[in-house]
């Protein structure tokens, strides 16, 4: 009997200095929780020095810097694009969609000179979709598909994600087209023309 009681003292002590140790750290917490950690970037020298304060932001109205260069999202000069296809062609994913109508005459330049002989009808990035690989605009030929430092563009419209680029109206779109089949088709008969076998 005098066992089972000298053991039952033992871990009533045992469970009060454990009950203890952890009220310790439980204020020592709560103490330091009066101070606030500087919200800083990864690539600052003081990022791991601070050990102490809450880490908390109050969004939006605090941000953790990022870096310029980083794979966020995704934006489209349309001015310079020439509509290559090239994006939607090595996108893993299928996130961008392009609906190109050619034009019999040059239609303008880009900013580096780069001739432009196609419209964009339908230019779309589907944001929900993107991986962030960044290949869509390793492969731009003019540069005009960047990603931009922009991180946060939740939405409460999942189709919202879906950002189009092209600024052509549905006239515009049908003149475009009817002007290029016109085009085809006198190119046809001046071809029969010439070569009346044919």
């Amino acid at each position: 009997m005098a066992q089972k009681s000298n053991m039952y003292w033992k871990q009533l002590c045992t469970g009060l200095h454990s009950l203890v140790k952890s009220l310790q750290c439980s204020w020592k917490h709560l103490l330091a929780a009066r101070k606030r950690r500087t919200p800083v970037g990864v690539e600052s020298n003081t990022y791991f020095k601070q050990q102490e304060g809450t880490v908390t932001l109050q969004y939006p109205h605090e941000r953790i810097p990022v870096p310029e260069h980083g794979r966020y999202k995704l934006h489209n000069e349309i001015e310079d694009c020439i509509v290559c296809d090239k994006c939607a062609k090595i996108c893993p994913v299928n996130c961008i969609e392009i609906e190109s109508i050619r034009s019999p005459t040059l239609i303008g330049k880009t900013t580096d000179g780069t001739p432009k002989r196609i419209y964009p009808a339908r230019f779309d990035i589907d944001m929900a979709k993107c991986c962030f690989c960044g290949l869509c605009t390793t492969v731009c030929p003019t540069e005009c598909l960047t990603m931009t430092s922009e991180y946060d563009f939740s939405v409460f419209d999942f189709s919202q994600h879906t950002i189009s680029f092209s600024q052509m109206t549905a006239e515009d779109i049908a003149l475009r087209k009817k002007a290029w089949k016109a085009h085809l088709e006198a190119k046809e008969a001046q071809k029969a023309r010439e070569d009346p076998k044919a």
